[in-house]
């Protein structure tokens, strides 16, 4: 790692790629965040089924109540899964793999470093010498 993470001995190629990269990574970051939610909406939709259920049930609508529970409470929301069935084969397959190869192009082409892109566009952006553009941790003046 050298003690300048905007990378000035990379290639902007290079440095362009990490950042695309990065940029995958956190999109697919964003992805997760969403399929989450989903997993905790679908949990949530699926208890007030259960309250939507007994409400029915003690309103004398019973055989509603019971299609509902028997068809809709618990069911798999595709085919052979609950929400944290999808949930553990995204983090498990696709975020993983998707993590490991960030970790390995970062690895083989930068030292390890992170963030090489946005590095180099805070080096070219900021004004040096200006209160509160300083380059900051392991960025060289």
């Amino acid at each position: 790692m050298t003690t300048d993470r905007s990378r000035p001995d990379l290639d902007d190629t290079t440095v362009e790629a990490l950042g695309k990269l990065s940029e995958a990574l956190e999109t697919v970051d964003q992805a997760r965040g969403l399929l989450y939610g989903f997993h905790q909406l679908t949990g949530k939709a699926d208890l007030l089924l259960q309250d939507a259920v007994e409400l029915f049930r003690k309103a004398g609508h019973g055989r509603l109540a019971d299609d509902l529970d028997r068809d809709l409470v618990g069911r798999n929301v595709i085919a052979d899964r609950w929400t944290f069935q999808i949930v553990e084969d995204y983090d498990d397959g696709y975020w993983a793999t998707f993590r490991d190869f960030d970790s390995r192009a970062r690895a083989e082409v930068a030292g390890g470093d992170r963030h090489v892109f946005e590095a180099r566009m805070k080096q070219r952006e900021r004004t040096a010498g200006h209160p509160r553009h300083e380059a900051g941790p392991a960025l060289d003046d």
